[in-house]
């Protein structure tokens, strides 16, 4: 099984420390400083969606130039390898997957050439980010790596205030199962025990 993040929406307070500790950990470390997660409003309730690292892993299997592998019970992108088609970010079941950019010395961007018409190559706010694109601007594919530079773990499972982020391996599913395991046994032993008194 790969591992994966995953949010307890009863927990989350929505108030986006996951976002901001995912951009400035990415950014230190050189990479893309687009948030790898995005917290989702729904009605009352507020959690953060991310790559779930299929085990079957679409991404992977639409890449044309292998940017996407799995390796190491997770699915992780190569940013150096990324030619921005975006396939990924189509292929994505959950909708995680975002491209994002960093300008390209020596091409012209919309606000200095002069011949620009407005609306004509650039990111419309209001523009699908899989849609949009922008002069002078590398698109890359963005998706959760686990912060697999990082030997504490994913940074915003550190940083969440309220504990509502869990990394979900071979481990913490043991270690889940088992506790079901046990109160389930206390349950059974109770109903027992009430049934004998009657």
């Amino acid at each position: 099984m790969n591992r994966f993040v995953i949010a307890e929406p009863k927990l989350c307070i929505g108030c986006n420390t996951c976002m901001a500790a995912c951009s400035v950990v990415h950014k230190a470390e050189g990479l893309q400083s687009h948030p790898r997660l995005t917290v989702v409003r729904s009605g009352a309730a507020t959690a953060p969606v991310l790559c779930r690292h299929c085990e079957d892993a679409p991404c992977a299997k639409v890449c044309p130039v292998n940017a996407i592998t799995l390796s190491g019970n997770a699915v992780v992108l190569n940013e150096v390898t990324c030619i921005g088609c975006k396939l990924c970010a189509i292929a994505c079941p959950f909708g995680v997957i975002t491209p994002s950019g960093t300008s390209v010395l020596g091409v012209a961007t919309h606000h200095n050439q002069m011949d620009c018409t407005a609306g004509r190559g650039e990111h419309l706010a209001g523009l699908d980010p899989i849609l949009a694109w922008e002069k002078g601007v590398r698109s890359i594919a963005v998706k959760c790596d686990l912060c697999d530079f990082n030997e504490e773990g994913p940074e915003c499972v550190r940083s969440c205030p309220t504990n509502a982020l869990f990394l979900v391996d071979d481990k913490a599913l043991e270690q889940s199962n088992d506790a079901k395991r046990k109160a389930t046994a206390a349950a059974t032993a109770i109903s027992i025990a009430t049934e004998q008194k009657t």
